[in-house]
């Protein structure tokens, strides 16, 4: 009897393949192992096993599988059910769930690598320049990859070459699968068991009378012993004894002293005392606590709802210490990455080394092993702090999901696909696990605040903040007054320059915001009128001063600043707008003796650099800081008595049904990170319109009046939580060709569905990365069915597909748009 394998790839293709197996592979594979299997001519892909079964496709001829990579299967069921929603309720294929969910050291991929043909007798004048450069390059190397190949005859695209060497002979073309995970292994040092009794170890120390660093580095070795009966790292015996490398190898040598290895995981957290474990709270969290609770026992997903400071994170850790008692594992979402590094330190505060993190600035070693960590339940993975990846983690123990700061857009996935939103993604993970959700914010979306009220999830609330601390004064700035006036020092109004000069003599910090990084968005001619554009998109491009450069922040084009206008050759080059570089500069000339920091895309690019700001502000090392939206998000400083928002009407007045509501939380939380300790805070919002309604919500802090008015209007206008909403993008390099595409695809939509289909429509940016783009808008009323209308949707793009002349033009998906 045959077998055969269904394995899931991870390309974007709709259908599984089938593989032939033997009877013995069949006994062995497990869903979830990864499978390397043969695709196409010559590619090996990693798979993931699905099914075992004996029906022979019928299509095509099923190939043999390469190898199995697994003994136990890396993805559990729980993750499978997991991402099949994800792939179907988002509207994309199985395979690209996977390829975003796996860490990319899992995906083991070929490396196509080119050897020397032994065989073959080779005339050198028969070979053209850049194929005798790769000739005799393999004389020296056993084998070369593509990437390598490139280098040496510098060309981008060499597979022309590379077949030309394969049809002479000269070369032999492998496919190898490179495992791209190595484990850590750190060097460790013992005495030779030669000199174990106290004759031999005497009679050492006298022979090493005459080599005293030696002599030096085996008393370290000792005294370090006796202090502690851990294994000794190199490194620390190194800097103990004040020796140096070749010293402890000259000792290896000698056979005095033993080098082993023993793995060690790289993200690593040291336990810390056990008195810090008890937290007490005050009447109003426990009330939310217990508010909580009673949610919990309805099987609900519940919003907590407390005000800047109010003390969630500590209602958050009680969860997690029951959760942790009863032996399950805790997932704590954060939208940044920002926020990931001041919480880690007071969630290790509190359960030492059972917390792991997982996000995109960690290594991709150190992303699989806080993976494997998950898949075993180790103790060092009972908690796991992440940004939206974690969701993919294998957990098969989850008993709570706490997602902060939840009204974050940052949750929203928009490139690549899937392009999922983790808050509800959580929720759907947390009921496969039967486990308990958590939605904490400020100022909830829309959205969560509509299921609370209307029953859907439970709700609880913190009113006031912790220890009583007032909430801060805040006051609006009207710079249109303000410039009529001139009394405005480059984008500061005397009131702001004045309240910042006070915070400063008083020993206080300021946090300053601007949602705009770069130094000025705009660079005009006076002349002419000409702004410098981006040759691949419809943007003008930013100016950023530090590099002297031109940048566009959609594709990453830069050009160095030109001295003189690119049309007129006038040199009257004018900067209009402003970023947070420019603040910075200013601030320079205003407060010559602070100490100006900056928290932005381009400061934060490293590793630690989140860190490194945080914890410079935190140590009162900065007077100010100025930063875009990663400023605004959780963070908790002690010092901060003032905050200034430099504009607020940029955010007011973006094209977007929920600017309103995104403007309220920004500032909202901005405004939160003023006066977090007894003394008030104070915020100062500019603006050239202080008497919108928003910012009046603002300045007197009320969720309800602006939750109210946002659905009644969006009630009017037919907008999310009253429909879901499914945008479709057409992108396609021809103009012409995309405009004609996305009218036949909107009329189709029209036909079939009935209900509201708007567009297609040029979006703000028209063109991105030399594509044209063009929405169509799908409004689906909540009484609809969601499945069937996805379904008919699928059909007309599959006819949408047929049309040959539409082949090249690409259809994005996104379902919940935000």
């Amino acid at each position: 009897m045959d077998f055969f394998l269904d394995v899931v790839l991870p390309i974007p293709l709709e259908r599984l393949f089938t593989y032939k197996i033997t009877p013995q592979e069949a006994d062995f594979i497990k869903k979830g192992m990864r499978i390397a299997v043969p695709f196409g001519k010559s590619k090996i892909y990693t798979a993931l096993a699905y099914r075992v079964h004996s029906e022979a496709p019928i299509a095509y001829e099923p190939k043999e599988i390469y190898q199995i990579l697994d003994e136990i299967p890396l993805v559990n069921e729980f993750q499978l059910k997991h991402w099949e929603w994800i792939a179907e309720y988002y509207m994309c294929t199985l395979g690209e769930v996977i390829r975003s969910a796996l860490p990319s050291a899992f995906m083991l991929e070929s490396e196509t690598l080119v050897l020397l043909n032994k065989e073959v007798q080779v005339d050198e004048m028969d070979l053209q320049d850049d194929e005798f450069l790769v000739f005799e390059a393999l004389q020296h190397q056993s084998h070369l990859q593509i990437g390598e190949i490139s280098d040496i005859v510098d060309k981008k695209n060499v597979l022309s070459l590379v077949n030309r060497l394969v049809q002479k002979g000269v070369v032999l073309q492998k496919e190898e699968l490179y495992e791209q995970y190595k484990p850590k292994m750190v060097r460790y040092v013992k005495l030779s068991d030669t000199y174990c009794d106290d004759a031999k170890l005497e009679e050492l120390l006298n022979e090493l009378s005459r080599a005293p660093k030696q002599s030096q580095v085996v008393l370290t070795l000792f005294q370090i012993q006796a202090k502690n009966k851990k294994p000794i790292p190199v490194d620390d015996l190194e800097k103990e004894s004040g020796s140096s490398k070749a010293v402890i190898k000259a000792l290896i040598d000698k056979g005095v002293l033993e080098e082993y290895h023993i793995r060690k995981d790289r993200v690593d957290f040291e336990d810390t005392s056990e008195e810090s474990r008890n937290i007490s709270l005050n009447e109003y969290q426990s009330k939310a606590l217990d508010a909580i609770q009673d949610s919990f026992e309805d099987k609900k997903p519940v919003l907590l709802h407390g005000v800047t400071s109010s003390g969630k994170t500590e209602v958050y850790v009680k969860l997690i210490q029951q959760c942790l008692d009863r032996g399950q594992q805790a997932l704590y979402l954060l939208p940044e990455i920002a926020l990931t590094s001041q919480l880690i330190n007071r969630l290790q505060h509190y359960f030492g080394n059972k917390v792991s993190v997982y996000h995109s600035k960690y290594s991709i070693h150190e992303r699989v092993e806080v993976w494997n960590n998950v898949l075993h339940n180790a103790e060092k993975a009972q908690i796991v702090i992440g940004a939206r990846s974690s969701l993919f983690l294998p957990y098969s123990n989850l008993g709570l999901v706490v997602v902060d700061e939840e009204h974050e857009s940052s949750f929203k996935q928009f490139d690549p696909a899937p392009r999922y939103h983790a808050r509800d993604a959580a929720i759907v993970l947390a009921s496969l696990h039967s486990s308990d959700t958590v939605l904490g914010s400020a100022t909830p979306s829309i959205e969560s605040m509509y299921n609370a009220k209307s029953g859907k999830y439970g709700y609880a609330a913190i009113p006031y903040r912790f220890g009583n601390v007032l909430m801060p004064d805040i006051n609006l700035v009207d710079i249109k007054e303000a410039t009529r006036k001139k009394r405005m020092k480059g984008h500061f109004s005397e009131i702001l320059i004045n309240a910042i000069a006070e915070a400063l003599e008083e020993g206080e910090q300021v946090i300053l915001f601007q949602n705009r990084r770069g130094f000025a968005p705009v660079v005009e001619c006076t002349t002419c009128g000409h702004v410098a554009q981006c040759p691949n998109c419809d943007v003008s491009l930013t100016y950023h001063q530090h590099r002297n450069q031109l940048r566009c922040h959609y594709c990453g084009y830069h050009m160095a600043l030109q001295q003189a206008c690119l049309a007129c050759g006038n040199a009257t080059l004018d900067k209009k707008g402003f970023g947070t570089e420019q603040i910075q500069e200013e601030l320079g000339q205003l407060f010559p003796k602070a100490v100006v920091g900056r928290m932005d895309l381009d400061t934060t690019r490293g590793k630690y650099a989140y860190e490194k700001i945080i914890s410079a502000f935190e140590n009162q090392e900065m007077d100010i800081l100025v930063g875009t939206q990663m400023v605004t998000k959780g963070l908790d400083f002690r010092n901060v008595s003032l905050v200034g928002i430099m504009n607020a009407d940029t955010m007011l007045n973006f094209p977007d049904y929920r600017a309103h509501e995104r403007s309220f939380q920004m500032l909202t939380q901005v405004a939160g990170r003023a006066g977090r300790t007894q003394k008030r805070g104070k915020v100062l919002i500019q603006s050239y319109n202080p008497y919108h309604q928003i910012l009046q919500q603002v300045t007197t802090n009320d969720y309800e009046k602006m939750f109210t008015e946002q659905l009644y209007e969006r009630e009017q206008f037919k907008y999310p939580p009253l429909v879901r909403i499914i945008k479709i993008t057409l992108k396609d390099r021809d103009f012409n060709k995309l405009n004609e595409a996305s009218d036949w695809l909107a009329s189709s939509l029209r036909n079939v569905l009935k209900i509201p289909v708007l567009g297609p429509e040029y979006p703000p940016v028209a063109r991105i990365r030399r594509d044209y783009l063009k929405n169509v808008l799908i409004k689906i009323p909540r009484e609809y069915p969601l499945a069937q209308t996805k379904n008919s949707i699928k059909r007309i793009e599959r006819s949408f597909n047929a049309i040959s002349k539409y082949k090249s033009v690409r259809l994005v998906y996104n379902v919940d748009h935000i």
